[in-house]
């Protein structure tokens, strides 16, 4: 099943003088993309210890001729070659060449350290909701590219919109939307049976701890970090809390930031941040973990039933935080508590003003679960632009001015 990529149109054309980095997760689809829109150049993957050995002997002077503009897989498995792409670059012998690897820190660091100021990064994620529905082709703007990139409140934005979808296209929503839920965004999925997926993310998690997790750590024993990874996934959606986490797993504080901060690196969870800029109110300061991708969050709990609550948040949580990054629209998100209580899943920060989601899990919506949406409207004023409470209906609704009952599978494809 060809999937389009929202990368896709960010991507440069290897007409382009530029060298491009392109990460994330192992299994996201990168060589798959690459090979898709740059099949005109030659391909290397340094997972080979062969390719590997003849990339580090060969000659500085000889890579414009011998290699010449590439997509160069796993790259930061060779230390090597950055110094000889960078200086066929300077020389102008070569102007475009394709990096990819499944380590951000290990890349960053190669970067960081020959490649400065030349490459352009882009990270490549799950696949989201709008690129599920859109297979092949690329789904309308979605509503959540409206509320971020265009002017307007809620009522001027969403009151041209149906609503509810009928026939095929509500069909797709619908059962992409569940499959999400389900089984996650990741692409080797997509053709297999239910019982070889369940395999597919076991084998998935084994490898990760194999080999990603190695070229970020090095850890003497995998089983408390296994312990480690199932509870940070069945934290999913809450406030982190190292010392917690810590005492949980039986480790040190400190082992576990390093912990998380592996997770971090290797595209298996995000922090959001809690929004800050309230003058005179006491807000939370501490970030909520989210586990990125539903499917392997369900391999590390065990947890194969309904979506609960947690499970839904961290999915809308997610799909935003993967279409702004992914996107790069410029827009921010965080979550809002107060230490008095209110509490606000979602906010999303763009160039006209606040936007703020709230996520339930009821299928039909009510005035009265906008409560923390309303009051923060009053605390905004006029940079509020609207309240989204976003939930697995069907019906786009009015609830109040500038308040709107917004089904998560019309917000995001």
């Amino acid at each position: 099943m060809t999937i389009f990529r929202q990368i896709q149109h960010r991507l440069p054309e290897p007409t382009t003088r530029r060298l491009v980095m392109i990460t994330g997760a192992r299994q996201t689809g990168k060589t798959t993309l690459a090979r898709r829109l740059y099949a005109q150049l030659r391909r290397l993957s340094l997972d080979e210890a062969e390719e590997r050995i003849r990339l580090r002997e060969l000659p500085t002077r000889a890579w414009a001729t011998t290699i010449g503009e590439a997509v160069l897989d796993e790259a930061q498995k060779e230390p090597a070659i950055f110094e000889k792409i960078k200086f066929a670059y300077d020389q102008g012998t070569i102007n475009f060449s394709v990096l990819l690897g499944s380590s951000q820190i290990v890349m960053l660091q190669r970067i960081r350290e020959t490649l400065a100021g030349r490459v352009f990064m882009y990270e490549l994620w799950p696949l989201m909701l709008s690129e599920l529905v859109g297979g092949e082709h690329p789904s309308p703007l979605t509503l959540l590219a409206r509320l971020c990139e265009e002017e307007g409140d809620a009522d001027a934005l969403l009151s041209d919109q149906p609503p509810v979808l009928l026939g095929e296209e509500a069909y797709r929503r619908a059962f992409w939307f569940d499959y999400g839920l389900r089984w996650g965004g990741m692409p080797g999925l997509l053709e297999l049976t239910d019982s070889d997926r369940r395999d597919w993310l076991a084998s998935y998690a084994n490898t990760y701890l194999e080999r990603d997790l190695a070229d970020v750590a090095r850890l003497d024993e995998l089983v408390p970090f296994r312990r480690f990874m199932r509870l940070a996934a069945l934290r999913s959606g809450q406030t982190l809390s190292y010392a917690d986490l810590a005492r949980d797993a039986d480790i040190s504080p400190g082992t576990a930031r390093n912990y998380l901060n592996y997770l971090q690196l290797s595209y298996q969870v995000f922090l959001l941040l809690p929004y800050v800029d309230s003058p005179g109110k006491r807000l939370v300061k501490s970030p909520k973990l989210y586990w990125i991708d539903p499917g392997l969050w369900r391999y590390q709990t065990g947890y194969w039933g309904d979506a609960s609550g947690a499970l839904l948040e961290s999915y809308v949580v997610g799909e935003c935080f993967k279409w702004l990054r992914t996107t790069g629209t410029q827009a921010e998100c965080w979550f809002y508590r107060t230490h008095s209580g209110l509490e606000v899943d979602l906010l999303l920060s763009t160039a006209s003003g606040i936007w703020g989601i709230e996520v339930k899990s009821s299928p039909e919506v009510r005035l009265s679960q906008a409560t923390a949406l309303r009051r923060l409207a009053a605390e905004f004023g006029a940079r509020w632009r609207g309240g989204l409470v976003a939930y697995p209906g069907e019906r786009l609704e009015r609830l109040d001015t500038n308040l709107w009952a917004m089904p998560i599978t019309r917000l995001f494809s």
